[in-house]
């Protein structure tokens, strides 16, 4: 029960970075050879991700990734390759994740060569159990590699954005 409930909240926060990186502005920093149209390609690899998770497609959200991607989400599980990708996304979307909606949102694209860019995106996760929703916010971290023309993710790494602690009772900085 608490490895699933360690995953669930991992998976909030991943898909909750995503979702906050495709909703607001990146920041770019060029390379030599890298230009609009590189960036406009990543940020479309981000919206395959968000419309994967909100159209529940295992197969759709694993598409930007490439066929060996490292993929870390928010419990510090560690999957190998697409399919993994793929099968283990379709798996929570047709359960713990049957009922949520994912935003993502670009924070930032740099590129560290014309092949090569990381891209921070904010992620915001909205999933309704019952009566209850929860909402969770992450950051996630993706590395490109552009090969043949076509971006995709080698790896990506989901870390959930903790509230910051609450002063206990009596307590004064």
């Amino acid at each position: 029960m608490k490895n699933h409930t360690r995953n669930r909240r991992l998976l909030c926060v991943l898909l909750a970075v995503v979702a906050c990186a495709l909703n607001s502005p990146a920041r770019a920093s060029a390379a030599p050879g890298t230009n609009a149209a590189d960036e406009a390609a990543l940020r479309e690899k981000v919206r395959q991700l968000e419309d994967g998770w909100n159209t529940k497609s295992g197969a759709l959200f694993a598409k930007p990734f490439a066929a060996d991607a490292d993929y870390v989400v928010i419990n510090g599980m560690h999957m190998r390759g697409r399919e993994a990708i793929e099968q283990s996304h379709q798996h929570i979307f047709d359960t713990i994740y049957k009922n949520s909606t994912l935003s993502l949102s670009v924070k930032q694209v740099r590129f560290l060569r014309p092949d090569v860019a990381v891209v921070h995106v904010l992620g915001h996760n909205k999933t309704r159990h019952g009566e209850e929703t929860r909402e969770t916010d992450a950051i996630v971290t993706l590395v490109l590699t552009k090969e043949k023309g076509d971006w995709k993710i080698v790896a990506f790494q989901n870390t959930l954005i903790a509230e910051p602690p609450r002063p206990t009772a009596g307590h004064t900085r």
